[in-house]
């Protein structure tokens, strides 16, 4: 196995480097289907996915620890799941290419205007940045809360089987993929598993696979931190439980789909498992969180590696059929996983090892800024209409027009000296519609709709995405054509320099999708 040292992480760098990886892998794309059991690892890396996928979907977003030790419920066939949705989705644009198919940004940006309609988290504002005409690679980086989530790493397999043995050209695919709707750590950690599933076809000892992996990701990202981290205290106490506390106690985090802590979960789960795919597997599902995602990443790995692994008991269930979301539209793709695992193979001989097109470096632009109105005075919050609101906006302090970059806002509080801190936003509708109008922020807060009391809450957490977006911090109304008002009033806090608010409108009739940019400066 020859490795290749790839240390930095700026666009500029990674270029450097790519000449002499190009050159040290030449002989690899030439002797690809000379690996050892090529297609069985193929079809074992989806067959591990689905069976991952279908065992920890119906705890998704769970805390833990679980206790699971089969699927529970037993299932029919295996559960939709957008970690295969978005691969089967780009194998099969790759396949419209023809003999010279050729991974590229158009065909991510094609794949998410024309053929994703999800809404949730990253994907959503993926979907709305392409709709302001903000392309990879900032697509992901833009206006992102969930930048980090585990959107991109779910579907790092596609890369690993399009180069086998070539965790460089691996790497290169993934980063392409992620930037779309991933920045950061999000984005490192589709790399990441990209590279080191691709090592995976030729190298047999999961510690050099996971090394081979981390030469992928920049030294002092936290997500490298927390990989190592759990080496240190898997050496320390075999105990999967204990160290799960550790990471959650270190770089636990209030969004359940945060790449960390998933992310360390499944290193947690192959050195528990040791090669075993059963306990690998439900350890990835028992610690909790993205329970689908790691336990599908964990069975996909295993399948590449050993597809004899995976025992009858978890394949008899879930059958062989391909099973799509219904978010997917307008492709046809195969009808089972035999059938995909064939396509992966025409594919990667088509590509023949043809590295990807970058994407091109870009500004945003200012007009995509949104104007909020910010001012502040006193008041006295639990005696003055908590409940209804009413008195807040009968007497409304002198307001300062605030450029934010997008709709996530962090406000630096040192410029107001009064405990309540009012902010407001002017809207457009084209038309009329039943509107999702989100505001959430870990803060008190009280928000308005044209003068009128929506909704409020004391504090609580964030997860700033219309399909799920925590209680009292949204409301569905049918709003008319024409311009809207939105007020909110937040409790001035005492231990941070900074108040933070995502606000967004989202189309409850079109799979509450965010409407991108209905915003009046």
């Amino acid at each position: 196995m020859i490795c290749v040292y790839v240390r930095t992480h700026t666009l500029g760098g990674f270029n450097q480097v790519r000449r002499q990886i190009h050159m040290t892998f030449s002989k690899v794309k030439e002797d690809v289907l000379a690996i050892p059991n090529y297609r069985d690892r193929v079809m074992g890396c989806w067959l591990g996915k689905a069976v991952g996928g279908t065992l920890g979907m119906p705890y998704e977003g769970h805390t833990g620890p679980l206790k699971l030790t089969y699927y529970d419920p037993v299932p029919e066939t295996m559960l939709a799941n957008d970690d295969l949705d978005l691969q089967v989705l780009w194998a099969c644009l790759l396949d419209e290419r023809g003999e010279r198919p050729n991974v590229c940004p158009e065909l991510f940006i094609k794949g998410w205007r024309d053929h994703i309609n999800f809404p949730w988290d990253e994907y959503g504002v993926c979907k709305r940045n392409l709709e302001n005409d903000i392309l990879p690679p900032l697509t992901g980086a833009y206006d992102n809360w969930f930048a980090n989530g585990m959107g991109a790493a779910i579907r790092s397999e596609i890369w690993a089987c399009l180069a086998p043995g070539n965790p460089a050209l691996a790497a290169a695919y993934a980063r392409e993929d992620a930037c779309l709707d991933h920045a950061g750590d999000g984005l490192w950690a589709e790399v990441w598993l990209a590279s080191l599933q691709s090592a995976a076809f030729v190298e047999s000892d999961i510690n050099k696979v996971i090394s081979i992996g981390l030469e992928y990701i920049p030294e002092g990202a936290q997500l490298r931190q927390a990989i190592q981290d759990t080496q240190l205290w898997w050496d320390q106490c075999h105990d999967w439980k204990k160290i799960r506390a550790k990471v959650l106690a270190k770089y636990g985090h209030e969004n359940f789909t945060n790449v960390t802590e998933n992310l360390a979960f499944i290193y947690l789960a192959l050195l528990d498992g040791a090669g075993d795919f059963s306990r690998s597997i439900c350890t990835a599902a028992n610690c909790g969180k993205d329970t689908d995602c790691t336990a599908a990443t964990v069975g996909a790995l295993l399948g590449i590696m050993n597809p004899q692994c995976i025992d009858e008991k978890w394949l008899r269930p879930i059958g062989r059929n391909l099973v799509l979301s219904k978010e997917i539209t307008g492709i046809q793709p195969p009808d089972t996983l035999g059938g995909f695992t064939d396509l992966i193979l025409s594919l990667n001989k088509r590509l023949d090892g043809k590295w990807p097109k970058r994407a091109t470096p870009h500004t945003i632009d200012r007009d995509l800024e949104i104007r909020a109105y910010v001012g502040s005075k006193d008041v006295d919050w639990f005696s003055h209409g908590w409940q209804t609101g009413k008195p807040y906006l009968l007497d409304l302090p002198p307001m300062t027009p605030v450029n934010f970059d997008g709709t996530f806002a962090r406000f630096d509080i040192s410029q107001v000296h009064e405990n309540a801190i009012f902010v407001q936003y002017r809207f457009r509708l084209e038309q009329r519609m039943r509107t999702r109008v989100m505001f959430n922020s870990p803060h008190p807060c009280l928000v308005f709709l044209n003068n009128q009391f929506c909704f409020g809450r004391e504090e609580g957490r964030m997860a700033p995405s219309p399909h799920r977006v925590p209680m009292h911090q949204s409301v569905d109304m049918h709003l008319d054509k024409g311009e809207h008002t939105l007020h909110a009033v937040l409790n001035k806090p005492d231990s941070t320099k900074f108040v933070e608010w995502v606000v967004g409108l989202s189309n409850c009739d079109d799979n509450d999708l965010w409407l991108s940019f209905p915003w009046i400066k």
